[in-house]
């Protein structure tokens, strides 16, 4: 298996989550693009100049994007007017059409934030996730060491009640579950 640190400098990861991190590293390519798993919308930046702009050099990053949020909306529109008699009696009444449309609620939105880097995702770390995500009530399925689905579904949720829609873990969410050391400088 080839070693983290021979990837690119500027590896971009396309991940639909930390699932695929062990596997990163066989990705690794030998010309000087950017390596990418297409794998949905969410992205691990192991490159800080690639962050947001005030990332912090040796730090990597989460990326994901907030969907946009669009409702339904049906309205009554007046196609016809009512006939309406001299004596003001309805002869005929007003008629109305139904008609639908989309109204964008809130933007499509793409979100930073710190995440531990790849090779701190070994079977032992993932499954310490499962573990910690289980003791809250969060996580039933089986402690496996394999960022599988369901792991990744009890992340998004642990971090949607602290604010955050992603099912890739924060280090503020991974500090929180008690599974990195706690920044005394920052």
């Amino acid at each position: 298996m080839v070693q983290m640190s021979k990837l690119p400098a500027r590896t971009t990861v396309r991940a639909a989550g930390l699932a695929l991190m062990a596997m990163l590293a066989a990705c690794a390519s030998n010309n000087d693009a950017a390596t990418r798993l297409d794998l949905g919308d969410e992205v691990i930046i192991t490159d800080f100049t690639m962050g947001p702009p005030d990332a912090r050099p040796g730090a990597c990053y989460g990326k994901d994007v907030t969907p946009a949020v669009i409702e339904q909306v049906s309205e009554k529109v007046l196609v016809a007017e009512p006939e309406i008699a001299p004596n003001g009696n309805i002869l005929k009444p007003a008629q109305y059409e139904e008609r639908k449309s989309q109204k964008l609620v809130t933007g499509r939105e793409e979100i930073f934030f710190e995440t531990p880097c790849p090779p701190r995702w070994t079977p032992e770390f993932i499954s310490s996730v499962q573990r910690a995500l289980k003791t809250r009530g969060v996580y039933q399925g089986v402690v496996s060491g394999q960022l599988d689905g369901a792991t990744r579904t009890a992340i998004r949720n642990f971090q949607i009640a602290r604010g955050l829609n992603s099912g890739i873990l924060s280090t503020e969410s991974a500090r929180a579950l008690g599974l990195v050391e706690i920044d005394l400088e920052g």
